[in-house]
C-alpha cells in the first residue's frame, strides 16, 4: 500500500468499522428465498477438494458464503457464491469456512485437532416463520450432515482468526479482481474484515488454485452437466416446434423456461436470449421485446441450470420455418466451423486464438474461406467472440481452455453476424473432452438445417390438429 496523508489512517479505520458493522447486519437478516440444490455430490467428494487445497498452502483460508443480502430484490432466489460452492457443497445463506494447511512444517494451534471449521449463523425461528427452515450450528447430527468434523457459530469465526493470526504469517482468501469497479462487494467485504481483525497477517490470493481444480469436472459435475443439457436439448426442440411469425421474443423464452422447471432444473444458468432478425446480431441481446416477423432469422442462447451447472446451448431458427438461400448459406458456413473444429477437438488442442493447436483459428479459417459479404468482403470480420469456453458452476467457468484436458467440458459456438442484412447465425454445443477426443454432450439437439426445418413442419402440424381440435 502506498503512503498516504495521516487523515487517510482515520478514514481507512473508519471504513473498516463501517465494514465490520456491515458484516453484522448481513449475518442478522435472511433473504425472501433460499434453497439447497437439486442435488449434489456426498460430502466425501467436497472434503477431498479442501484436503487438496490444504495441501498447496502455508496458512489458514478463511472464506465467506454470500451472506443473501447481494441482492435485495423480493425475487431474488439465492444461489451461493461458486467458489465457496464447490468447496463444501452448502447452499444457504451466511456461511463460513476455515481450513488449516495440511503441510507438516506448517504452526499449528489445533493440538491436533480438527484441520476444517464451518460457521453458521445461529437458529433464528422467527426469520424462519418467513423463509423456512436453514441448518444451524446447533442441529443435531449437524456435523454428518454438513461433512466438517466442527461446526461452530459464525459468531465465532472473527475469534477463531485472531488466535490464527498469532501464529500464521500468512491468511490466505479470495481477493477481489483489480476492475475499473472496485472488485466484488462480498470479496472486498471479506477482505475489509481480515484486515481489522488480523491486521499482522499478510492476505494472499487462494482464487487460483481453486479456479483451477474447477476446470477438470468430477464424475458427478459431469452427470449433473448432463442433466442441465438434456433440459436445455428439450427447450430448444420446444421452441422449434413452436416457432413461427406472430409470436414474441419473450413467448419463446417463456415456453423454454417452463420445459427446464417441469423437468427439474431450478432456473435458467443465464439470462435467456432469443434475438430475431435485427436483433439476432447482438450476442447478449435480453431485451425480448420483438414480434416475430416472417422471413426473420431467430438466435435462441438458453441453457438450463441443474444442481448449479449451466448448460449453454444455441440454436437459429428461421421464423416461417425454412431458411432463405442466404440464411441457408451463412448457417451451413457456420455449421462447417463448427465441424471442423470439432474433427479436430481433442486433448492438448487450445480454445484459444493463437498457436498451431488452436481450435478458433480452424473454425476461422473456415469462415474466412467460405462465402462473402456483401461486398464481396471475407465473412471473418463477422464473427466478432471467441469459439468457446469452460462451463460448470459459472456458464462462463474459470480455468482457461488453452490446453485442453480430459475431464473439461467447454463450449463449440462460432457465429457470423452481419448488421447490415439482420442476419445473425450462432450454433453452440457443450462438448466433454476425453481421453481421445471429446463426446458431443448436446448431440440429441440437430445440427443439421434440414432436420430442423423438418421439426419446425412437426410443429406446424401439431399446432393444426390442436387448431381442428378446438373448432
Amino acid at each position: 500500500m502506498s503512503d498516504r496523508l495521516p487523515s487517510s489512517c482515520l478514514n481507512r479505520c473508519i471504513g473498516l468499522a463501517a465494514a465490520t458493522l456491515l458484516v453484522a447486519l448481513l449475518h442478522s437478516a435472511a433473504p425472501a428465498q433460499a434453497q439447497q440444490r437439486r442435488d449434489r455430490e456426498p460430502n466425501s467428494v467436497y472434503a477431498a477438494r479442501r484436503a487438496a487445497l490444504a495441501a498447496q498452502i502455508d496458512g489458514p483460508i478463511v472464506l465467506w458464503g454470500f451472506t443473501g443480502r447481494e441482492e435485495s430484490s423480493h425475487s431474488y432466489l439465492f444461489a451461493q457464491e461458486d467458489n465457496f460452492y464447490y468447496l463444501t457443497g452448502h447452499n444457504e445463506e451466511g456461511a463460513g469456512l476455515i481450513l488449516l494447511p495440511a503441510k507438516t512444517d506448517a504452526p499449528s494451534t489445533s493440538a491436533g485437532g480438527p484441520r476444517e471449521i464451518f460457521f453458521l449463523p445461529p437458529k433464528n425461528p422467527a426469520t424462519e416463520k418467513w423463509n423456512g427452515t436453514r441448518m444451524s450450528p446447533a442441529d443435531p447430527g449437524i456435523e454428518a450432515r454438513t461433512g466438517f468434523p466442527l461446526v461452530k457459530p459464525f459468531s465465532e469465526m472473527r475469534a477463531t482468526v485472531e488466535n490464527l493470526a498469532k501464529t500464521y504469517a500468512n491468511i490466505f482468501t479470495i481477493l477481489p479482481y483489480e476492475k475499473e469497479n472496485g472488485g466484488y462487494p462480498h470479496e472486498k467485504a471479506v477482505v475489509d474484515w481480515l484486515q481489522l481483525v488480523a491486521a499482522q497477517a499478510k492476505l494472499k490470493d487462494i482464487r487460483g488454485p481453486i479456479e483451477a481444480a474447477r476446470r477438470i469436472k468430477s464424475l458427478g459435475e459431469i452427470n449433473f452437466l448432463r442433466t442441465a443439457v438434456d433440459l436445455s436439448d428439450q427447450a430448444h426442440i420446444a421452441a422449434m416446434k413452436m416457432m413461427r411469425p406472430g409470436v414474441w421474443e419473450y413467448q419463446v423464452a417463456a415456453k423454454m423456461a417452463y420445459v427446464h422447471a417441469v423437468g427439474g432444473a431450478e432456473s435458467e444458468g443465464y439470462a435467456p436470449i432469443v434475438g430475431a432478425g435485427p436483433n439476432s446480431t447482438a450476442l447478449h441481446y435480453d431485451i425480448l421485446d420483438r414480434k416475430i416477423q416472417d422471413g426473420d432469422i431467430v438466435v435462441l442462447d438458453v441453457g438450463a441450470q441443474y444442481s448449479g451447472y449451466s448448460a449453454d446451448i444455441t440454436r437459429t431458427l428461421p421464423a416461417n420455418g425454412k431458411f432463405s438461400p442466404r440464411q441457408r448459406e451463412i448457417y451451413e458456413i457456420v455449421l462447417g466451423a463448427q465441424n471442423a473444429a470439432l474433427a479436430a477437438m481433442k486433448p492438448g488442442m487450445s480454445m484459444c486464438p493463437k498457436g498451431d493447436n488452436s481450435l478458433d483459428k480452424i473454425s476461422r479459417d473456415y469462415i474466412n474461406s467460405h462465402g462473402k459479404d456483401l461486398h464481396g468482403k471475407s465473412l471473418g470480420q463477422y464473427y466478432i467472440h471467441g469459439l468457446g469456453h469452460n462451463i460448470g458452476l459459472d456458464v462462463h467457468d474459470p480455468g482457461g481452455a488453452c490446453n485442453l484436458s480430459p475431464g473439461q467440458v467447454v463450449t463449440v459456438e462460432p457465429g457470423i453476424y452481419i448488421p447490415e442484412e439482420n442476419l445473425g447465425v450462432r450454433i453452440e454445443d457443450d462438448v466433454l473432452i476425453t481421453e481421445t477426443g471429446y463426446k458431443l454432450l448436446s448431440e440429441k439437439l440437430p445440427r443439421d438445417p434440414d432436420e430442423i426445418e423438418k421439426i419446425m413442419a412437426e410443429g406446424a402440424k401439431e399446432r393444426g390438429r390442436e387448431k381442428k381440435g378446438d373448432n
